[in-house]
């Protein structure tokens, strides 16, 4: 594969961006030794610049359900922008947008439309104190909620050693520049383990705003939640008095019409979106009940941004959901089908390749690990057992065979709307390929 043009890019881009690029998991920490520079992208396919094509399972992390340039999003983008990029005021296709979310999440009343799921999510914690009047929070080993001081601890893999015992879990911090009041009233429990929840509650409920969660473990590839496990947490929020709040920037528009909330039968007291509502596009959202979204009116708990509510950004909100939805939701049917085909057929081609790789699913949601269990299910299995190395290595391999897998070793992969059955096929032939030539 040719790659002459990304590697003058990435000497370009060394010598004016940070890694080359605008996110470490972008960069050469996931790609080496450099990463490809794209240029285009047409429904499930990505065009590097020196004019290699891929099959793209990674899309932007989750945000393209209905994959690359939608012809209905081109449409209405070069039509609209005619009419304005931003303007900062209300907007009519704000409530329209907000009109359709609320009447396909029935634990929605209202909604408020912010850029990104680490903005959302700071938004929500805050929420949460304010309604409260109380100041900790609680959250799980292994799960992102962006990268905001407050949450940033516990949400990379580490050493098994040094993560403590499960009754009293280490926060670790993820990064340098973080004080130590930053998530001082940062609470860290075991997830996946109903018992570990409720002794962090008899003790300490009365101090504790909220506890948060994503539904799928999604930062440690895809980890789902154990049979009953997101219902009893739900009631253990309710009996002591704490609020529930769902962290569906990745799951939400995704697993189902209502997310992972539907998919699961939840009624979170707050819930936050990105990723796929977007659409590409810089949207997020923080929704919820009448009674714990009023919490933000006339700035009792502030929430502002020259940015929210993007206008150009609602109108791909818009056709997202309409098509997603459209054919009594096809659209969902057709990303978990895809799925769960991608997460049969790898693990069959693992089996008869002889190599300890275990992919596991949620739905479009799904993830090689290379492991000696027979499933993850949790952060410190995760740590203790996944083989990163040998994953970027497979990944790799993929890559230089026209399938775009993520190089990012802890995230996940995805499918869309326009995946055929053909761009399966031909995935689970090079992965058979590549599995058979690495090293057992």
């Amino acid at each position: 594969m040719k790659t002459d043009a990304s590697a003058q890019f990435f000497d370009r881009a060394m010598k004016v961006l940070v890694e080359g690029c605008s996110s470490a998991s972008r960069g050469p920490l996931n790609y080496s030794p450099h990463p490809a520079y794209f240029r285009k992208g047409k429904g499930a396919r990505m065009w590097d610049v020196d004019g290699n094509e891929f099959i793209d399972w990674q899309l932007s992390f989750g945000c393209l359900p209905l994959g690359h340039a939608h012809p209905r999003i081109v449409e209405v983008i070069r039509n609209e922008v005619e009419n304005g990029t931003h303007f900062a005021t209300a907007l009519e296709i704000e409530v329209e947008v907000a009109e359709m979310m609320v009447g396909m999440l029935d634990h929605v009343d209202k909604v408020r439309f912010a850029n990104t799921g680490t903005e959302a999510c700071m938004t929500a914690v805050r929420m949460a104190r304010g309604l409260t009047g109380k100041r900790k929070v609680l959250k799980f080993e292994g799960h992102y909620h962006g990268w905001y001081d407050g949450l940033l601890v516990s949400s990379n893999p580490q050493p098994v050693t040094t993560l403590g015992h499960p009754n009293d879990p280490v926060r670790i911090p993820d990064s340098s520049g973080l004080t130590p009041g930053s998530w001082e009233d940062t609470l860290v429990a075991v997830w996946n383990d109903i018992d570990a929840l409720e002794r962090v509650l008899k003790r300490s409920a009365h101090e504790i705003a909220c506890v948060m969660m994503e539904a799928v473990m999604s930062n440690m590839g895809v980890i789902p939640p154990k049979p009953g496990y997101l219902k009893h947490v739900q009631e253990l929020c309710h009996r002591y008095d704490v609020l529930f709040y769902l962290d569906e920037t990745v799951t939400g528009f995704r697993l189902a019409p209502g997310g992972a909330a539907e998919l699961y039968g939840l009624q979170p007291d707050i819930v936050t979106f990105g990723k796929a509502l977007g659409q590409g596009f810089p949207v997020a959202a923080i929704a919820g009940p009448s009674h714990v979204m009023d919490s933000i009116e006339y700035g009792k708990v502030l929430h502002y941004g020259s940015q929210n509510a993007p206008r150009l950004g609602l109108y791909a909100v818009k056709v997202m959901l309409e098509e997603m939805t459209r054919d009594d939701n096809a659209g969902f049917r057709k990303l978990t089908d895809i799925g769960n085909q991608m997460t049969d057929r790898l693990n069959a081609a693992a089996r008869d390749a002889g190599q300890n790789m275990v992919v596991q699913n949620v739905g479009s949601m799904f993830h090689p690990v290379f492991t000696d269990l027979d499933e993850i299910d949790g952060y410190r299995a995760f740590c203790a057992t996944a083989d990163l190395a040998k994953y970027s290595a497979f990944a790799a391999g993929m890559r230089e065979d026209g399938i775009f897998f993520t190089g990012n070793k802890i995230l996940h992969n995805l499918s869309c709307t326009t995946h055929t059955q053909a761009d399966v096929d031909r995935t689970i032939e090079v992965a058979t390929k590549v599995l058979h030539e690495m090293p057992k």
